[in-house]
This record gives C-alpha cells, structure tokens and sequence, in this order.
C-alpha cells in the first residue's frame, strides 16, 4: 500500500504562486504503475471535494479542471517518488483544503470516489 503526504499548503496572495507536494512513500510500486494516476483534488469550505488535476504515472498524460486550466501545471518527479501541483496566478476562490490521491485509471477520474489512497490535505489561503 502506497502512502500519500501533502504539504507546500499556506498563505498567498492573489496573483502569487505556490507549489504543492504529494510524496509516495511505503510500497510505491503502484505509484509506478502504467495505469496509476496521482490526483489533486480540493474542498472549499462549505463545498464538496472537486477534482483540479491528475497525471498518469509515465508523466504524459495530464489533465486539468476548466477551473484552473492555464494557470496550475501537474508534474512527477520520480526522483523524489513526488507528484507537484504548481499553482500560478492564484485567485480567493482556490482557497481550500488540497489533497492528493491516487488510483488506477478511470474515465471518471475527475470524481473524487475513484481515487482509493488519499493524503491528509494541506490548507490553501489567497488572500485579496
């Protein structure tokens, strides 16, 4: 089983830049596999967790909510068996908790139930 720490999450402001970490830890062979995928997922407070972005575990292919497109840009490092969230151009309303999690591949991989292994979250504030 693969565990998942998130951190890099603090306080920002608007416009500024922030990058997230997802480290793999543990039995990381999943982590590695063709069809694994590593998430970044968020919940605003009073709102439900939605999907911001994954990316499979050959580093290829990524995909991006409508809501952060042009601005967050998801990568791995497997040098450090870490997925990254750069998170540009920031705005209030990416205040949230963020969590990374992962799973194999699904169509629907923008809904947060396909992703079994989760993280503990790291809080982001942008400021005004």
């Amino acid at each position: 089983q693969v565990q998942l720490l998130e951190s890099g999450g603090r306080l920002v402001q608007a416009v500024g830049s922030l990058r997230l970490s997802c480290a793999a830890s543990g039995r990381t062979l999943s982590f590695y596999s063709t069809d694994w995928f590593t998430g970044c997922l968020r919940q605003a407070p009073g709102n439900e967790r939605e999907f911001v972005a994954t990316i499979r575990a050959n580093g290829i292919n990524k995909y991006d909510a409508d809501s952060v497109k042009g601005r967050f840009t998801i990568s791995r490092d497997n040098a450090d068996n870490t997925v990254y969230l750069q998170m540009n151009s920031l705005k209030p309303e990416d205040t949230a908790v963020n969590y990374c999690a992962g799973g194999y591949w699904s169509d629907r991989y923008y809904e947060p139930r396909k992703y079994n292994e989760w993280g503990q979250g790291t809080q982001v504030t942008v400021s005004s």
